[in-house]
């Protein structure tokens, strides 16, 4: 399945984090607004059924996590917090490819899994490195 290791670089790539730091009163905004746009997109996922629900809720839980992520970089500017989110887009990424697969049978899915796995895996590994 190519879309699936074209989605994972496609989300690990986008970077859109400023190593700017900000000020608490920007940083408590910005993380109500992380809040309120996450509930407006897990709400969303309501009106779908089956694996499009799962996936759509798989694809709002990474997004809030990773804003989150980015939110703390910005707020601090450390090398630590930037790893950091490297690493929490590759495993919303592998999240949402994981149930992606889902709507594959057999050795398809086990292949489709392993290799949102492995590119997880790559991403972390390079996230550690830089």
């Amino acid at each position: 399945m190519k879309s699936i290791p074209l989605l994972l670089t496609a989300l690990l790539a986008f970077s859109g984090v400023n190593a700017q730091t900000i000020t608490k009163d920007q940083a408590k905004a910005e993380h109500e607004r992380i809040e309120a746009t996450a509930k407006s997109e897990k709400k969303a996922c309501d009106s779908l059924k089956a694996n499009a629900k799962d996936v759509c809720e798989a694809e709002a839980k990474a997004k809030e996590k990773i804003a989150k992520a980015e939110l703390k970089h910005r707020q601090t500017g450390e090398a630590g917090d930037a790893r950091k989110l490297a690493e929490m887009k590759a495993e919303g990424a592998y999240e949402v490819a994981k149930e992606k697969c889902e709507d594959l049978d057999g050795a398809k899915q086990s292949d489709c899994k392993k290799q949102a796995k492995d590119t997880e895996q790559a991403a972390k590994d390079a996230a550690k490195k830089s």
